[in-house]
């Protein structure tokens, strides 16, 4: 099994899981209540859910005869935080290149002010 991160960009990878998780983020939902905005059958639904179940993006719970599915969004806050770390280090990439522009049009009185 992969790593955890290396698992939920995979789960995400797919549109239709992403339009899944966006629609479990206002509720949770029944497969079939999942399954109707596609034109792909329940049991690919199903699969959807499997892979995201897996990644530990959705719970699956019991209802009588229904499997409802839940947002688990502490994933999500694992890629957040993955990816703030380059936020960050682009953000600080580009304040130099400002500063280093700022500096340069300082020193040539014909270059383009802001």
């Amino acid at each position: 099994m992969p790593d955890p991160l290396s698992a939920t960009f995979a789960a995400l990878a797919d549109p239709t899981r992403r339009a899944i998780l966006a629609r479990l983020a206002q509720g949770e939902a029944s497969v079939g209540e999942l399954a109707a905005p596609f034109s792909i059958s329940q049991p690919a639904v199903s699969k959807h859910l499997k892979v995201l179940e897996q990644a530990g993006l959705i719970t699956r719970g019991r209802a009588a005869q229904s499997r409802p599915c839940k947002l688990d969004a502490a994933r999500l806050r694992e890629v957040s935080d993955w990816l703030e770390s380059y936020r960050r280090f682009w953000e600080e990439s580009f304040d130099r290149l400002d500063a280093y522009l700022a500096e340069l049009q300082k020193g040539d009185p014909d270059a383009p002010k802001n």
